[in-house]
């Protein structure tokens, strides 16, 4: 089960890389929206990550009762496990709430509200709460993998995702500039 979980975490990661560019230049004015196949992809987004998270929950139920049978306290020590558990669940947060940014205009076609500061606040904190999980999770990730050599392209890929994540941010904040200040 940790095999697939690290596989589908994987498409995740690929395709969060996918929708934070387009959705950053999309955000910038660069990128018109309306585009079938980004759809597509988000909604499979959202399938891997609904998958991830029961598999989460399931290999977390697994972990604790292990934990009450050997009665080892294991969760009150590791921090790690529940800086994983705690940002994940931040995400599926923020992930609601990112969703509800837009709203279906009944044709299908999905609009934009109104792109105040809590809806700023909302995007930054999951663009946070996305940096904790998968810096928390690389070291399982590349270990579910073989470590070795794809530990280093790992890291590479968790750079890339960095910056990326950082220019979501940064696009997440012209487009408040924009609609809040500029458009006044």
């Amino acid at each position: 089960m940790r095999k697939w979980n690290a596989f589908i975490s994987a498409g995740i990661i690929v395709l969060l890389l996918i929708h934070g560019i387009a959705g950053s230049y999309q955000l910038l004015g660069l990128l018109p929206g309306g585009n079938t196949t980004l759809e597509v992809l988000a909604w499979a987004m959202a399938g891997l990550i609904a998958l991830h998270m029961i598999l989460g929950i399931k290999l977390t139920y697994d972990t604790l009762a292990a934990c009450r049978r050997s009665g080892a306290p294991y969760f009150r020590r590791n921090l790690g496990f529940w800086t994983k558990r705690i940002s994940g669940f931040a995400i599926i947060l923020f992930v609601i709430l990112h969703l509800l940014v837009f709203a279906d205009t009944g044709s299908g076609l999905f609009r934009l509200h109104l792109f105040a500061g809590k809806e700023l606040a909302a995007s930054i904190l999951l663009v946070i709460s996305l940096l904790v999980h998968v810096l928390t999770n690389l070291k399982p990730l590349a270990i579910s993998f073989g470590a070795g050599g794809f530990y280093r392209f790992l890291r590479d890929a968790l750079f890339v995702l960095a910056v990326v994540l950082l220019a979501c941010a940064a696009a997440f904040v012209f487009y408040y500039l924009r609609w809040n200040v500029l458009w006044r």
